[in-house]
């Protein structure tokens, strides 16, 4: 983390708490909201804000253990798909995915399997194995503010390649998730998470991130899981994303003909967990936690 005596991110050679410093005259939140949006984008969360956000959190939260649970061998993904939809109608909620994007994906819910490293469309074509392992990523609109979080299911009995690849991309998570508050530089969440992915014989995924989330599906910041430079100091009320994707094998993507599938250059496992997380003035709350 970034002390106030070390030298400012910016470059500017001046000390932080000289530069870019969040100095008490900016401490009051609409100073601070409008800084961090004309400088990154980024939208710090009112506290009405952030409780519309919690809500669809704790809905995403719910509706992923509900989901999970229903992923058996014997069950296709797009049963799950259409359980995702009436979940969604049950709360009064929209699924953020159906629709999203160019091409317009076309499902409630992705469910990614074994090599596919993430947004997997859900098909009565492919019935789950004793084997498989496979990420849901869950992501309700409620009242206007999103949701948004995925896990990995274990179908049966999996190999040792697979197991790993679920166990330390969870670890991956939990890990970036611990050393967040204020002041943490956006960077050291892809360090801490590189770091231990490599640590365990495995690679990072680089060509997709996390993202700012609440109001939009899509927000500044994109929050890289990899070795990077974005020296963005975590401010109170930032809402985003942590969703590390791990490969047994290489880095690379390939993308389907589909448009949306990615899958490992080298057919190798992949494996995703995903938080949202608020920052708060003296830490974090991970507001996708599963009660």
């Amino acid at each position: 983390m970034i002390s106030r005596n070390d030298p400012c991110w910016c470059g500017s050679g001046k000390k932080w708490k000289k530069c870019h410093f969040p100095h008490k005259a900016d401490l009051d939140f609409e100073r601070l909201k409008e800084k961090y949006f004309k400088q990154y984008k980024i939208l710090l969360k009112t506290p009405d804000e952030i409780a519309g956000i919690r809500l669809a959190s704790s809905l995403a939260a719910s509706m992923l253990k509900k989901l999970c649970n229903a992923a058996k061998a014997g069950v296709s993904t797009n049963e799950l798909h259409k359980y995702a939809m009436q979940l969604h109608q049950e709360a009064g909620a929209t699924p953020a995915p159906l629709g999203y994007g160019h091409p317009p994906f076309p499902k409630a819910i992705c469910t990614s399997l074994n090599e596919v490293i993430c947004h997997g469309i859900p098909s009565d074509n492919r019935i789950l194995q004793d084997g498989d392992i496979m990420n849901i990523d869950v992501s309700p609109i409620l009242n206007g503010f999103y949701g948004d979080c995925s896990a990995m299911v274990m179908i049966g009995e999996v190999d040792p390649d697979k197991k790993k690849v679920v166990e330390v991309s969870k670890e991956c998570l939990m890990r970036s998730i611990a050393i967040l508050k204020p002041g943490v530089l956006l960077h050291e969440i892809g360090n801490v998470i590189e770091d231990y992915a490599t640590s365990q014989g495995c690679s990072v995924v680089d060509e997709f991130v996390g993202h700012g989330v609440g109001r939009y599906f899509h927000e500044p910041p994109q929050v890289p899981h990899h070795y990077n430079e974005l020296r963005i100091p975590l401010v109170e009320g930032m809402t985003f994303t942590i969703e590390p994707m791990i490969n047994a094998g290489v880095r690379e993507a390939k993308l389907l003909d589909d448009g949306w599938t990615a899958v490992t250059a080298d057919g190798k496992p992949s494996a995703q967990w995903e938080h949202l997380i608020l920052i708060t003035k003296d830490g974090h709350e991970v507001l996708t936690q599963v009660a």
